[in-house]
C-alpha cells in the first residue's frame, strides 16, 4: 500500500503546476509523509504516528532529520532529530487535548543544500467552533447598509471584450458604480453564445487577495459552455486592461504589511475598507438578477480564499443566493490569535499592536464565521491540510459553523491550492444542484 502510495505522489508531483504544489516539479527531491491514520485526523488524547520518507532521484536517503512540532500556524516547538534509515523514520507528533491541527515541520540537509517540508494532522476536527462571536446588532447593521446602498440606482456600463470571445462564449467588460461618490467595480461577464431570455443561471466569482487584473478571465470558460452567466469581478475599482506594471507598482505602493487594503480603517466598522467590497457583491447580483438571459432561480457565488470569503458573506447577506462553491475562505475567525489561539488570513497577528479594542469590533462585523452563521444556500466547501495561508483550523470553525445543506471535499495534502480537476468538479456539483 505504501508503495502505492509513493507512486501515486510521484505522479501528483510531476503533473503539479509549479507555483502551487507541495512536491517540487521537476526536482531531484521528494518528501513522503504518511499519517498512521489514512484521513489524517485524529481524536483528542489519541497519539499521532507520522512515516517520513526522503528521496534524492528517487533513491531513498538516509540523513538526519530536524523537526519541532507546534499547534497550527504557532510557533515552532522545541527542535528535535531523528535519523532515517533506508530514507524511513516514524516520528510520534503526539496529540491534543482541545480540537486542533498540529504541523510537524521538518528540515534535511543533505549534499550542501537544506530540503523543508511540513504535514499538519487534526484532532477532534469536527468540534473545532470559533472564537469569533456575533455582534447584537450584526443584522441589522448589514441590513441599513444595503439598503443605504441601493439609495442609489444600479447604474452599470457594459461593453463586448472581443479578446475573450469564442466561438461558444460572448465576453463584456462592464463597470459597475456603487454610490453617489462614483466608486465602481469592474467585471467580466461571460454569456453562453445566443443565450436566450430566461434561460441562464448566473455565478458571481469573486477574486483572491491583492491588487491585481483579473487573472486569466477564460480559465473557467466551461460556466458559460454549461449554459451559465458568470461574472468574474475585481474589488477595487481598477479596469483589469491597466498593465500588468501599473497593477504591481499600486500594489507595492498601497498593499504592504503596514498599510494593506484589508488593514485599512479597520478601526472603525463604518470606515473599513472591505465595508464597500462587502456592499458590491449585492450590488453585482442586483446586476445579475436583472439580466433577461437570467433564468429567475439559480444565483451562485462561488471562489477561493479571499473569494471563498466573500462567496459566504455574499451567501450570508442575499437570500436570492441558491448555491455557495468556496475554497480554503480567508477572513475567517481572524481575531482567534488575540486569545492565542490560530486565526485566518490575513493574519493579523503580523503586526504589533494589531488587536485593539475597537480593531477586534470591527472584526466581528466583517469576519466569514459570523455571515456563515446566515448562510442558507446549499454549500459546497473544499480544504486542505497543509495550507499556511488559509489554516485548516479556520476553515472547520467555518464548516462546523455552517447549518445550511453542505457537502465537503477534504484534500488534506492541498496547501493553498486546488486543482483543475476540483474545480470542475465544483462546476459539475452546481450543476446536479440548480433548482
Amino acid at each position: 500500500m505504501k508503495k502505492l502510495l509513493i507512486a501515486l505522489l510521484m505522479a501528483v508531483a510531476m503533473g503539479a503546476d509549479i507555483r502551487a504544489e507541495n512536491y517540487p516539479y521537476r526536482s531531484d527531491y521528494l518528501w513522503v509523509t504518511v499519517p498512521d491514520h489514512a484521513d489524517w485526523l485524529y481524536r483528542n488524547g489519541e497519539k499521532a504516528r507520522v512515516e517520513v520518507q526522503f528521496y534524492k532521484y528517487g533513491i531513498p536517503r538516509d540523513c538526519t532529520v530536524k523537526y519541532s512540532i507546534a499547534d497550527d500556524m504557532m510557533p515552532d516547538g522545541k527542535e528535535m532529530e531523528t535519523r532515517l534509515k533506508d530514507g524511513r523514520a516514524v516520528i510520534d507528533m503526539g496529540t491534543r487535548t482541545t480540537p486542533g491541527f498540529r504541523d510537524l515541520r521538518l528540515t534535511a540537509h543533505v549534499d550542501g543544500k537544506t530540503y523543508s517540508h511540513h504535514v499538519k494532522v487534526g484532532f477532534s476536527a469536527d468540534k473545532i467552533e470559533p472564537f469569533t462571536k456575533e455582534p447584537a446588532d450584526f443584522t441589522d447593521f448589514w441590513n441599513k447598509n444595503i439598503s443605504d446602498m441601493r439609495q442609489f440606482p444600479l447604474t452599470y456600463t457594459k461593453e463586448k471584450a472581443v479578446e475573450y470571445c469564442t466561438d461558444k462564449i460572448d465576453c463584456y467588460l462592464v463597470k459597475v458604480t456603487l454610490n453617489s461618490r462614483q466608486q465602481a467595480v469592474y467585471a467580466y461577464l461571460f454569456y453562453p453564445k445566443n443565450a436566450q431570455k430566461a434561460s441562464c443561471p448566473v455565478v458571481l466569482c469573486p477574486p483572491g487577495a491583492g491588487i491585481k487584473t483579473i487573472k486569466e478571465p477564460l480559465r473557467h470558460r466551461y460556466y458559460a459552455e454549461n449554459g451559465c452567466i458568470r461574472m468574474e469581478m475585481e474589488i477595487h475599482g481598477l479596469d483589469p486592461r491597466l498593465p500588468k506594471e501599473t497593477f504591481d507598482d499600486m500594489a507595492r505602493a498601497f498593499n504592504g504589511r503596514e498599510n494593506g487594503y484589508l488593514y485599512n480603517g479597520l478601526e472603525s466598522r463604518d470606515r473599513y475598507y472591505m465595508k464597500r467590497v462587502y456592499l458590491s457583491l449585492i450590488r453585482c447580483i442586483d446586476l445579475l438578477t436583472s439580466l433577461p438571459e437570467w433564468d429567475g432561480r439559480n444565483v451562485i457565488v462561488q471562489g477561493g480564499s479571499q473569494g471563498g470569503a466573500l462567496a459566504l458573506v455574499a451567501a450570508g447577506l442575499d437570500s436570492r443566493v441558491t448555491q455557495c462553491i468556496v475554497n480554503h475562505p480567508a477572513l475567517s475567525d481572524m481575531a482567534a490569535y488575540s486569545a492565542g489561539r490560530t486565526g485566518g488570513y490575513p493574519h493579523f497577528n503580523k503586526v504589533d499592536g494589531m488587536f485593539t479594542e475597537e480593531n477586534m469590533r470591527t472584526m466581528a462585523y466583517y469576519d466569514v464565521v459570523n455571515f456563515a452563521r446566515h448562510v442558507t444556500a446549499d454549500t459546497y466547501m473544499t480544504w486542505g491540510y497543509n495550507d499556511n495561508t488559509c489554516p485548516p483550523t479556520t476553515s472547520y470553525a467555518v464548516w462546523n459553523t455552517l447549518t445550511c445543506p453542505k457537502e465537503s471535499l477534504i484534500t488534506p495534502i492541498n496547501e493553498h491550492w486546488t486543482s483543475d480537476d476540483t474545480e470542475r468538479g465544483q462546476m459539475e456539483w452546481m450543476l446536479r444542484h440548480l433548482k
